[in-house]
C-alpha cells in the first residue's frame, strides 16, 4: 500500500513539473495522475504559434477585386496550414519560417522570389533574412539575382558561415556551394511586374513601397524557441544597389526567446532609420511593454510622425501576436495549436 502511494505521489509530482515548464498549463489542468512511468496523451499538447505577411501597402478607398482577393487569401491559407503541420509534427520555429518563405518566394502573387519586382535597369534583386531567437544567431542575403529561394540562402549562411550578410555575387557563390537551387535570371520574370516597371518608368516616380508584398514569417514552436524571416524583391524601379530593412537583422527581421519575433514589411528606409525590428524587442525588455504596445507605438505612432508606411507582425514568447500597420492594407495570417487559422487584408 506504502508503495502504491508513493508512485502516486510521484506521477502527481510529475504533472505539476511539466504544468511549469508547458507553454500552455491551462491544456493539462484538473488531468488526474497517470500511472507511474507513463504520460497522459494530453500531455502531448504543446502550444505552437504561426504568423505570416505578405506585404503592406494599397491605396486609400480602394478594395482589390474580390477574384484577387480570393487568391491571395487561398495561398496565404496553404502556407500557414504547411507552416503548422511543421510545428504541430514537433518541428522547429526556424524550419516553419522557412517553409512558409520558401512557399511565397515560389508564388508569382508576391514580390519575393518569382514575383520579385523590377530595378531601374530591369532586374530582379532579392533580399532575404533570418534569425534564431533561441542563439540569436542570424543570416542574410542581398542583391541575389540567381537564387531560387533566397530565404534558404540566408539560413545556409546563417547556419554554415561564419558570417551574417553575404551579397550579389558573394552570396550566390556560397548558395550554390551548399547545392541551392541555382536558376537563370529570368526565372523571376513575370509580366505583370515588368509592366509595373514600364509604368512607374513612364511617371518618371517610383511605385508606392511595399504593396506589392514584401513576405514575412514568425514563430513559437512546442520547444518555446522563436525565430523570424523576411523576404523580398524590394521597390519597383528602384535603384541599382538598393537595399531595403528585409536583409537587415535589427530593422526588417529580429528574433530573441527572451522577448519576441518580429517580420517587417513597407518603405524599407525608415525602417532601417528606426531599427524597427529590434525596437520592438527593446521595449518590451527594458521598458517593460507588452507586445501589441510596443508594436502599436512603432507603427502608429513613432513611423507615422515620420511618414513612414508599412507594418509588421511579431509572436512573444507566450504566444500573443501582434500585426499593426498604417496603410491601407496589409496581407497577413495567423495559425495555432488549437486549429484556429486566420487571414486578413483590411
Amino acid at each position: 500500500m506504502l508503495k502504491f502511494g508513493l508512485i502516486l505521489l510521484m506521477c502527481f509530482l510529475g504533472s505539476i513539473s511539466f504544468s511549469q515548464n508547458t507553454h500552455d498549463s491551462s491544456q493539462v489542468s484538473g488531468i488526474p495522475a497517470c500511472p507511474a512511468g507513463r504520460q497522459h496523451p494530453a500531455f502531448s499538447i504543446q502550444k505552437w504559434v504561426l504568423v505570416i505577411h505578405a506585404g503592406a501597402g494599397g491605396t486609400a478607398g480602394q478594395k482589390m477585386p474580390e477574384e484577387m482577393q480570393e487568391q491571395y487569401t487561398g495561398k496565404l491559407k496553404q502556407v500557414l496550414l504547411a507552416g503548422g503541420k511543421v510545428l504541430s509534427d514537433g518541428g522547429t520555429s526556424l524550419d516553419a519560417v522557412e517553409t512558409c518563405i520558401r512557399m511565397m518566394e515560389d508564388s508569382p502573387l508576391f514580390n519575393a522570389g518569382k514575383g520579385a519586382v523590377f530595378t531601374e535597369e530591369g532586374k530582379n534583386e532579392l533580399d532575404a533574412s533570418i534569425m534564431d531567437g533561441k542563439t540569436l544567431k542570424a543570416g542574410a542575403v542581398a542583391g541575389v539575382t540567381t537564387i531560387r529561394n533566397p530565404i534558404s540562402a540566408a539560413r545556409a549562411v546563417m547556419e554554415k558561415s561564419k558570417h551574417v550578410l553575404l551579397i550579389d555575387g558573394g552570396a550566390e557563390k556560397f548558395a550554390k556551394e551548399q547545392g541551392l537551387e541555382i536558376v537563370d535570371p529570368s526565372y523571376f520574370y513575370t509580366k505583370q511586374r515588368w509592366d509595373e516597371l514600364q509604368k512607374a518608368r513612364e511617371q518618371e516616380q517610383k511605385a508606392k513601397p511595399g504593396e506589392h508584398g514584401t513576405v514575412g514569417a514568425v514563430a513559437l514552436d512546442t520547444h518555446g524557441d522563436l525565430a523570424a524571416g523576411t523576404s523580398t524583391g524590394g521597390m519597383t524601379n528602384k535603384m541599382k544597389g538598393r537595399v531595403g530593412d528585409s536583409p537587415v537583422i535589427g530593422a526588417g527581421t529580429y528574433a530573441n526567446n527572451e522577448t519576441c519575433a518580429v517580420s517587417c514589411t513597407g518603405h524599407g528606409e525608415y525602417f532601417i532609420r528606426n531599427v524597427v525590428a529590434y525596437d520592438v524587442s527593446a521595449r518590451m525588455q527594458y521598458k517593460g511593454s507588452s507586445l501589441g504596445e510596443a508594436a502599436n507605438e512603432i507603427i502608429n505612432v513613432k513611423l507615422k510622425a515620420q511618414n513612414g508606411e508599412g507594418g509588421l507582425i511579431a509572436v512573444d514568447k507566450n504566444g500573443n501576436i501582434a500585426m499593426p500597420f498604417n496603410t491601407p492594407l496589409m496581407f497577413r495570417g495567423t495559425i495555432t495549436a488549437e486549429g484556429k487559422i486566420k487571414v486578413e487584408i483590411y
